[in-house]
């Protein structure tokens, strides 16, 4: 650590009731503004300075910031180790032993930070999780690279790493200082196309008139503006941290004087300790993600719209669209979404042998990966497992009730929407409060005492709607009934569809319709665990039969011959537009 740097940071936190290490944090992402304009305006024709200039912030951050030099030595082991398991092993295993050792090495170091279990100290974990997503990635790409473009997804072509990238290149990705600290991450190639300025070449047939602006001769576009904005909305969550958190803080909430509220008021102030805690990530990962906007690597191509230039290549967070989330879907998509994309590339769908679609045991890996990646203690798997459940419920809570709000199309909404939109915003909130507070408080006891104050509210929720949609019970059958009258009034005497689920089951199964071989495909990327967290594997065979019936429908209201329609015909169709789009 340089002489004297931490006696600013001692001072202001003192006064602001926090610890230097949190506040030298903060300050290494604002730091890291003005270094990411300096990056920028290194020669494109000198990458090898780029690089230079990136390990030298970087080890100004691990050591002469925050002294960690055991930080520098589990960050050398571990990409050290990538590196050589990476060029050295030609194995189809490869990409998983480099997993084992990055997520071992990881381990012991989870295990060390929860035995010091001193929330306010800034340790390596944060960064070794980051690099733990890089590095694993970086070894399936190698791995791809050896492999032939038949045998490859798109996916897999365009992040393939066809000849292993020199030490310096390889530290300068390792070490990427705008996102070294807390991410976001990103792939080697990547990192490869931006150093070597590839990433902003136009696309084909441009007009060169309307490339982007740019200073000088320097390929990489303006991004002040985006940067500046990022930076603003990270500033205005760290304030808004700040202030709520003097409020709401774990230590309240297992007192006595949270006890002496109301039941209503305990869960409003349960929910507030979950937005409040988003407000610090919202806070950290906009400013990493404007200073890499600053550096050019969130550069994402031309908006074919606006003709304007996309900065949202590293996007890890949309908070307005979590905190208005209707469903578990949406509230966990748009959290951590570069973690979302590594689980999803490199764990559910390398885990499912080609010919076959994501199966449980896919879905067990990712959930145990997910898991693992954040650490060990048991607030996390109390929240993972209570995640999970819910998914599962509002999945047959949105399937069996949403379209009793939606015209027979299935698409048009009906004025009582907004009765259900309201009711599943206020559901998905509310819950979320109760499931996201093991995270928060980490600890098994220290969850059950928060939970019980407020009467395990999710819990018995979530064990009612199990009982109620279970195909034991005739609500799930009244609901499946009320819609098919409302679809698809279609008797066996004006057709035979009284099968077309089971014709679907059989076609699908003949055409594999979720093709793991093709690991980009809407299909995959839609249906794939978010965070680790299964998510709803009927939905594309309700979708193919709903659509059937609904052309179905369609044809009756306009007095269409019914005869001659080929139902297997139609589901083989309808099979062929999901492939397509």
């Amino acid at each position: 650590m340089l002489p004297y740097i931490n006696a600013p940071f001692e001072y202001v936190g003192s006064l602001l009731g926090t610890s230097a290490d949190e506040l030298k944090l903060v300050f290494s992402f604002y730091l890291s503004y003005p270094l990411a304009g300096v990056l920028k305006r290194i020669p494109d024709k000198t990458p090898w300075q780029k690089n230079a200039f990136i390990i030298a912030v970087a080890m100004f951050y691990l050591v002469g910031l925050f002294d960690l030099w055991y930080g520098l030595r589990t960050i050398f082991i571990s990409a050290a180790g990538a590196y050589a398991i990476a060029s050295k092993i030609n194995s189809p295993f490869m990409p998983w032993i480099g997993f084992v050792f990055l997520m071992g090495h990881m381990s012991l170091n989870h295990i060390y930070r929860q035995s010091v279990n001193d929330a306010s100290a800034v340790d390596i974990s944060g960064a070794q999780m980051v690099l733990v997503m890089k590095l694993t990635a970086f070894c399936w790409n190698v791995q791809d690279g050896r492999l032939p473009e038949a045998e490859l997804s798109e996916f897999q072509k365009d992040h393939a790493v066809r000849t292993m990238p020199s030490v310096l290149d390889y530290a300068g990705y390792v070490l990427f200082f705008p996102g070294f600290m807390a991410g976001p991450a990103f792939d080697y190639c990547d990192y490869s196309q931006y150093i070597t300025t590839t990433m902003f070449t136009l696309p084909p047939g441009m007009d060169p008139s309307k490339a982007p602006l740019t200073r000088k001769k320097r390929k990489i576009p303006r991004s002040g503006t985006p940067a500046t904005i990022k930076g603003i909305y990270g500033t205005l969550w760290i304030i808004a941290f700040l202030k709520f958190s003097g409020w709401y803080y774990p230590s309240f909430f297992l007192s006595n004087e949270y006890m002496q509220y109301g039941f209503l008021r305990r869960v409003w102030q349960l929910y507030m300790l979950g937005l409040t805690t988003r407000m610090k990530y919202y806070g950290v990962w906009s400013l990493s993600e404007g200073a890499c906007i600053l550096s050019g690597i969130g550069y994402n191509g031309i908006d074919p719209k606006t003709g304007r230039a996309k900065w949202d290549r590293l996007t890890n967070i949309r908070p307005i669209a979590i905190e208005t989330a209707q469903n578990t879907r949406a509230f966990l998509g748009e959290w951590n979404i570069n973690t979302n994309l590594w689980l999803r590339n490199y764990m559910y769908l390398r885990v499912t042998p080609k010919g076959q679609k994501p199966g449980f045991g896919a879905t067990l890996a990712t959930f145990v990966t997910s898991a693992f990646w954040h650490g060990f203690y048991p607030g996390y798997y109390m929240a993972f497992v209570l995640a999970a459940l819910l998914q599962a419920v509002a999945k047959n809570g949105r399937r069996l009730i949403r379209p009793s709000f939606l015209a027979a199309d299935g698409k048009t909404s009906l004025p009582t929407k907004i009765y259900y939109d309201v009711f599943t915003f206020l559901l998905t909130q509310l819950a979320f409060s109760f499931t996201v507070a093991p995270f928060i408080l980490l600890g098994f006891s220290d969850t059950l005492k928060v939970w019980a104050g407020v009467y395990f509210y999710t819990l018995i929720g979530v064990a009612g709607c199990f009982g109620l949609f279970s195909r034991s019970l005739p609500f799930r059958k009244q609901l499946q009934q009320r819609q098919s009258v409302r679809s698809a009034p279609t008797s066996a005497a004006d057709l035979d569809v009284s099968n077309i689920e089971q014709i679907a089951k059989e076609e699908i199964k003949k055409d594999n319709l979720t093709r793991t071989n093709s690991m980009a495909s809407t299909t995959s990327s839609r249906r794939a665990p978010t965070l680790g967290i299964a998510d709803d594997p009927e939905a594309e065979l309700d979708a193919i039969v709903a659509q059937v019936k609904r052309e179905i429908s369609d044809r009756k209201r306009r007095g269409s011959a019914l005869q001659g329609f080929d139902v297997k015909k139609a589901i083989q169709e309808k099979i062929k537009e999901f492939k397509s789009t």
